[in-house]
């Protein structure tokens, strides 16, 4: 089912929950945000760069977003794998500017610039029998979309139910700050790429096929990537 306006529909949001992590998911208190700025100063992948600049950068880009709707509290930077830090790098493809690549084997999202290069960002993805692979587009775009659980969820965790009329956008909201909905063929494929809460999943497979950055890194890639940007998924 398509969402309407900034409500989500039912499939998308269970497509983006572990069944393990959803009513954790129900409790978020803190999401993670930050400039808009990429990690420049790190420069183009092979360039060498100190620990202690890779940390004082990223504190910089995953720092708190004030001036959101719903401000946002910086990322725990810590519990991220620096490999997974936004960064510009080589990245050769036939691909035109501006499409995104997923690779989740790698755990990695690309937004290709052109000249042999590309904005890469750390990603969490689906785990084992929900990976997904295929070109896609954004079909649509949500900023702090309502989330309403699936009946099917509710049956499982019935403590949803109190949201199946649809929990508004806030930082409570497993749907995050931003989200991208991938079509094909002109349907919804109730897949998304979404902005995740939890740090310590970036570099993991949880979901059920949906792929998930830092709310940061998903607010700086939604501002630049329109409606009917081509998605590539790699395989696994």
């Amino acid at each position: 089912m398509i969402m309407d306006g900034a409500k989500a529909d039912v499939g998308a949001s269970d497509a983006i929950a572990p069944l393990g992590r959803r009513t954790r998911m129900l409790d978020r208190r803190s999401f993670l945000a930050g400039s808009a700025a990429g990690l420049s100063a790190l420069g183009l992948a092979g360039c060498a760069t100190s620990d202690g600049l890779i940390l004082a950068e990223a504190a910089k880009v995953y720092g708190p977003m004030p001036d959101e709707k719903f401000p946002i509290p910086a990322t725990d930077i810590s519990k991220v794998d620096p490999k997974y830090y936004r960064r510009t790098v080589r990245y050769e493809t036939k691909e035109a500017p501006g499409t995104i690549i997923v690779d989740p084997g790698n755990f990695y999202v690309y937004r290709v610039e052109g000249d042999g290069a590309a904005t890469r960002y750390g990603a969490n993805v689906g785990r084992d029998g929900f990976l997904w692979s295929g070109d896609a587009y954004v079909g649509r775009k949500s900023e702090w979309a309502t989330w309403t659980p699936p009946k099917e969820m509710i049956r499982r965790q019935p403590e949803a139910a109190k949201y199946a009329r649809g929990m508004p956008g806030g930082l409570d909201n497993p749907l995050g700050a931003r989200t991208l909905h991938l079509y094909q063929n002109g349907a919804y494929t109730l897949y998304t790429i979404y902005a995740s809460s939890e740090p310590d999943t970036i570099g993991t497979g949880i979901t059920s096929g949906c792929v998930g950055l830092l709310s940061q890194d998903m607010i700086h890639l939604y501002s630049r990537t329109p409606v009917k940007t081509k998605v590539v998924i790699l395989p696994a």
